[in-house]
């Protein structure tokens, strides 16, 4: 008995060790080979290096490996459903500057121009026409799912291109000395941008707060004069002037102002924003021109709606600057990184540091570029760049700065479609790739290839109630699509009459390919040619696919979370959400946590970004640390580094020759000479003051012992010593006597 149940519990043993290593052997396949698990020509091609034979009757696998599959020659080309990226420039204008006259110059660049070149050539031109900074203009692509496709794009900033600020100022009562000195500086303002561009308008606007309570007193009284030196009733917004060439009219309109008073201490300044962003007639706000909305402010803000003001800055190409006092740029520098190409700047008490401030935030603003898109969920666009670096090397990124007029940066975006919509009607899309606040775009139409011809009405292999399928289904791309009441690889199964299939061919349709003997992976039953897979324990958990090969549990795991929490697991492989990647999406998909603040250098430059960290490189005996590889600790020191210079610039010493250092030696070292005088009375003091501390120390504690030995005489002489009895104390020896004893003898 114990013999049998040894037998079986091996066999049992076994049969579980040949699943498991079937299993096994089956996932690694299906690793090496992704397309022998599609069942349809729209999941073959959806998947990449994967193709489609529509070949009717055909006995190998319809979905192959193009690149590497015997399938090709065996299948008619004709029938082959391999589509190919496809990608074609509907509009291209060359960079060029704007031109107003005959006299004008175009310039042009070619796509091959380098990082640092200038973008604008002189040539001849009669006609008139806008700057143009982006190109090309108009891009059309076809896209396979999951494989990427780069296109160039190029941009230049433009010579001379026109500026439209628009000045939104806060005039609630405590910002009534800033108006003053905004009157005062506002003809210095205008002349300080036409230095910049001569095609400058300049506007300006009013806000103070809300009109009803908590923000505003709404008694009658106060709506008329809300405060003692206040010149108006309170308001949410007023355009005061729309953006003009008038420069001159600003100081005398911010002069007439009037200042007006609320009650809390936030003002409305987003709804200010909001409509001087979207009121673009009343505004005045140019198609094509650099857009300044210039935010100037001594108090926080009210939190609703910045949400919405970051979509109504992107879609109307504003550049946001925050000019608020030291109190509250904390709170807006934070703000700013909510707000798509804003920018925030220090404001003095009085405003009187207000064209400086422009000037330099303009600065920053026209010194860089940054490429942004419009792409929705589904398409996925990453950025590379060598901006201006001389080596070419690219690097992923999406922005570049030091710019100066006419420097040509090449980006290259690299769009990929990461799945296909479930609604058809999403399968062509539009967006733009921009830089941030500029009104210019490539426009790029994607079409998705998410399914094959011979999938629809009216293609010759799309053929309904077809002998191939027993009349019961529909013959698509050479596999049948079975109605609602029959299934099978041909319909031939009735669902009336299941039944569980042993013939050769029943079989066949339960395993995996012609060398497994295993049907459904061992994870499921063969009915009629296919399998139903078996239900997990775990409601979370499922067994899926043709084969049963498939499963949501058997990915990597990270952290002790299965696909590290960043993904799902689809076939024991794990699909990683945006901004993850790796085999258990424990990867940062970008290159943002490699780069220092203030830096764009990826690892300082001195090293790879690898699964989000940086992995230091070793140079010349050399190695660097940190977490950006910003350290080094064998470096040698500056002293060492500039050892053999001070030694020919100042000691005239060393094996540099006094043309090499003239040549080679560019600092100014500067000599401090030292008394020797002051050196020794140094070392006298810190001498000296040592002895007085240790002499003090010494009488101190001379005192202290002086004063406890005191303490024990005077408490020894007033002791008094008790010379009687000890009470406790007994004799010896003791004496009984016998009271019967009458002394005789």
């Amino acid at each position: 008995m114990n013999k049998i149940l040894m037998m079986i519990m091996l066999t049992v043993a076994l049969l579980t060790l040949g699943f498991c290593y079937a299993d096994e052997i089956q996932q690694q396949l299906i690793r090496q080979n992704p397309c022998v698990l599609k069942q349809t020509c729209h999941e073959c091609i959806q998947t990449p290096t994967c193709a489609w034979c529509a070949q009717p009757k055909f006995d190998g696998k319809r979905c192959f490996q193009s690149n590497i599959n015997s399938n090709m020659v065996q299948c008619n080309e004709h029938y082959v459903n391999n589509p190919k990226n496809e990608y074609k420039i509907l509009d291209s204008r060359q960079l060029q500057k704007a031109r107003k006259n005959t006299n004008s110059y175009s310039s042009s660049v070619s796509s091959s121009s380098s990082s640092s070149s200038s973008a604008f050539k002189g040539s001849a031109a009669s006609s008139s026409h806008d700057a143009v900074q982006i190109s090309p203009q108009q891009v059309s692509l076809k896209l396979r799912i999951n494989e990427a496709h780069r296109i160039a794009v190029n941009y230049a900033q433009a010579e001379d291109y026109p500026v439209d600020l628009y000045y939104l100022m806060d005039l609630s009562n405590s910002m009534e000395d800033d108006k003053e000195k905004l009157s005062a500086l506002g003809n210095l303002l205008a002349e300080s941008m036409r230095n910049i561009t001569s095609n400058f308008r300049l506007g300006f606007g009013s806000f103070v707060d809300k009109v009803v309570m908590p923000y505003v007193n709404t008694m009658p009284k106060n709506l008329v004069k809300p405060c003692p030196r206040c010149e108006a009733p309170p308001y949410g917004f007023q355009n005061v002037m729309s953006l003009s060439q008038d420069t001159n009219k600003f100081a005398g309109e911010v002069q007439r102002a009037p200042v007006s008073g609320n009650l809390d201490a936030p003002e409305g300044g987003f709804d200010a924003i909001m409509q001087a962003i979207v009121c673009r007639e009343q505004i005045g706000w140019r198609e094509r021109a650099r857009r300044l909305l210039l935010f100037s402010t001594d108090a926080g803000f009210h939190y609703a709606g910045d949400g919405k003001i970051n979509l109504k800055v992107r879609q109307n190409s504003i550049n946001m600057i925050f000019a608020v006092t030291r109190e509250q740029i904390n709170v807006y520098e934070r703000l700013m990184q909510h707000i798509e190409g804003a920018s925030a700047g220090t404001l003095s008490e009085n405003s009187e540091n207000v064209v400086d401030l422009v000037k330099d935030q303009y600065s920053k603003i026209s010194s860089s570029v940054e490429m942004r898109d419009t792409a929705s969920s589904a398409i996925k666009v990453t950025y590379y760049s060598s901006c201006l670096d001389k080596d070419g090397v690219l690097k992923q990124t999406n922005k570049c700065d030091g710019l100066k007029v006419g420097t040509v940066v090449n980006f290259q975006a690299e769009i990929e479609v990461t799945s296909c919509p479930p609604n058809r009607k999403d399968w062509t899309q539009t967006f733009q790739i921009y830089p941030v606040g500029i009104n210019e775009s490539l426009t790029v139409v994607l079409d998705m290839q998410c399914e094959c011809p011979c999938e629809n009405i009216g293609h010759p292999d799309y053929i309904e109630k077809s002998p191939d399928c027993r009349g019961a289904g529909t013959l698509k791309c050479g596999v049948c699509e079975c109605d609602s009441m029959h299934f099978g690889r041909m319909c031939e199964c009735d669902a009336n009459n299941n039944r569980h299939g042993n013939d050769t061919y029943m079989v066949s349709g339960c395993r995996l390919n012609n060398d497994s003997e295993i049907n459904c992976s061992g994870r499921g039953e063969c009915n009629c040619g296919q399998c139903d897979c078996q239900a997990r324990s775990n409601p979370e958990e499922r067994v899926y696919g043709t084969y049963c090969e498939c499963d949501n549990f058997s990915c990597d795991r990270s952290g002790g979370a299965l696909c590290g929490g960043y993904g799902t697991c689809d076939c024991g492989v794990c699909k990683c959400i945006p901004g993850w990647t790796g085999e258990s999406c424990d990867c940062h998909a970008t290159n943002e946590t490699c780069i220092m603040d203030g830096s764009n250098e990826i690892c300082s430059g001195r090293g790879n970004c690898e699964c989000g960290q940086c992995k230091c490189s070793e140079e010349n005996g050399i190695r660097y640390s940190g977490k950006y590889c910003q350290k080094c600790p064998t470096c040698p020191g500056r002293c060492q580094e500039f050892k053999e210079c001070i030694q020919c610039l100042v000691y005239k010493t060393g094996s540099m020759s006094p043309e090499e250092c003239e040549k080679s030696c560019t600092i100014k070292p500067i000599i401090v000479k030292v008394a020797e005088g002051i050196i020794l009375g140094v070392i006298g003091a810190i001498v000296l003051i040592g002895m007085a501390l240790l002499l003090l120390w010494k009488l101190l504690t001379t005192i202290n012992d002086r004063r406890e030995f005191a303490k024990f005489e005077k408490e020894r002489m007033i002791a008094k010593w008790d010379t009687a009895e000890n009470p406790i104390y007994r004799q010896a020896t003791s004496t009984f006597k016998n009271p019967t004893y009458m002394g005789r003898s």
